[in-house]
C-alpha cells in the first residue's frame, strides 16, 4: 500500500525545511522504499505509522532519521570520469603554476555521501606527480551524520570498491580488512570530513581552489540553488573551478559563473566581477 498523502505531505516539508530538497509527487516510492528500513526497525508495522509517530515528536530522533535517509544519495569512484580526468590533466597543472609559492591545494566536496568523490579526488592529487611535497586538503561534507562517520572510518565493503575503483588504485591506496577494505594512512591524511548543510550559511570552511558540487542542485528549488551558487562563489579562490553534475548549470541561476570547456566535460569559473569581489 502507497504511503497516504498527509503523512507523504508530512516527510516532503519536513525534508525540504531541513535540507532544502524538493520531493514532488510521484517520489512516493523513494519515501516508501527510503523508510520502510527505519519503520521496521523501530518495530513499525508500516511506514505510514512511523511517520505518524515522528510527526508528534518535533525535532525528535526519528525526524532526523527520516532526512537523513531521504538525503543520502548512491555514489561510486570516480563517477562519471570526465571531472576527475580533468582535474588531472587540466585544472592541477594551472593551479600548480598558479601556487607555485605556497604549494598548497583545497578541495571540496559537497554532499559527498558515503565519502567515494572525496576519497576519489585525493588519489588524483595524491598520483599527480607535480604535487610530490605539496599540502593536498580535501574536505568532504555531508548533511547525514550517519555518513560523515561513514567517511571518516574509510572502511569499504568488497561491493563497494567493485563500483568503480580500479584495480591498481585499490593496491596502492587502500589496505585489507577482514572482508573489506579501509583507505590506508596516506590516504586517510589528504581527507577530512565534517557535517555540513548546504542550505544554511558556509561557516568556517576557508577558501577552496577546486569546489566539486555535482549532482546536488538538481534536488534543489530555483531560489536555493542561486543561494548556494552565491555562497559558493565568496569561499571559491577568484581563479578556482567549480564542477558541477553532467545535468546541471549555473546558466538562468547565477550569471556570476562562466562555462568552460575542460576535455570532454566543462567546468565553471568566476565572472571577472564576481573574482574581485564586485558582485
Amino acid at each position: 500500500m502507497s504511503i497516504a498523502a498527509d503523512a507523504f505531505d508530512f516527510v516532503c516539508a519536513l525534508v525540504h525545511r531541513e535540507s532544502a530538497l524538493v520531493l514532488g509527487a510521484g517520489k512516493e516510492y523513494l519515501v516508501e522504499s527510503r523508510l520502510l528500513p527505519l519503520a521496521r526497525a523501530q518495530g513499525d508495522p508500516d511506514v505510514e505509522t512511523f511517520v505518524n509517530r515522528a510527526r508528534r515528536q518535533p525535532g525528535g530522533p526519528a525526524q532526523r532519521e527520516i532526512v537523513e535517509a531521504l538525503t543520502t544519495n548512491e555514489t561510486s569512484w570516480f563517477r562519471d570520469s570526465e571531472p576527475f580526468v580533468g582535474l588531472r590533466d587540466l585544472v592541477v597543472p594551472e593551479l600548480v603554476a598558479a601556487r607555485s609559492l605556497t604549494r598548497r591545494l583545497r578541495v571540496w566536496s559537497a554532499a559527498c555521501s558515503s565519502g567515494q568523490e572525496p576519497y576519489s579526488i585525493a588519489m588524483v592529487l595524491g598520483d599527480a606527480p607535480q604535487l610530490a611535497g605539496w599540502s593536498i586538503d580535501v574536505l568532504g561534507t555531508d548533511l547525514s551524520l550517519e555518513m560523515v562517520e561513514r567517511c571518516r572510518e574509510g572502511r569499504y565493503s568488497q561491493l563497494e570498491v567493485n563500483r568503480g575503483l580500479p584495480a591498481t588504485s585499490l593496491v596502492k591506496h587502500f589496505e585489507r580488512d577482514g572482508a573489506a577494505w579501509r583507505v590506508n594512512q596516506s590516504l586517510a591524511a589528504r581527507t577530512t570530513f565534517r557535517q555540513l548543510n548546504l542550505a544554511r550559511p558556509l561557516v568556517g570552511l576557508g577558501t577552496f581552489d577546486v569546489v566539486f558540487l555535482r549532482n546536488v542542485l538538481i534536488y534543489f528549488d530555483l531560489a536555493t540553488k542561486a543561494d548556494v551558487l552565491r555562497r559558493v562563489r565568496k569561499i571559491l579562490a577568484p581563479d578556482g573551478y567549480l564542477f558541477l553534475g553532467a545535468p546541471e548549470t549555473t546558466m538562468g541561476i547565477d550569471d556570476m559563473w562562466q562555462r568552460q570547456a575542460l576535455g570532454r566535460g566543462s567546468v565553471y569559473r568566476l565572472m571577472p566581477q564576481a573574482a574581485r569581489g564586485v558582485a
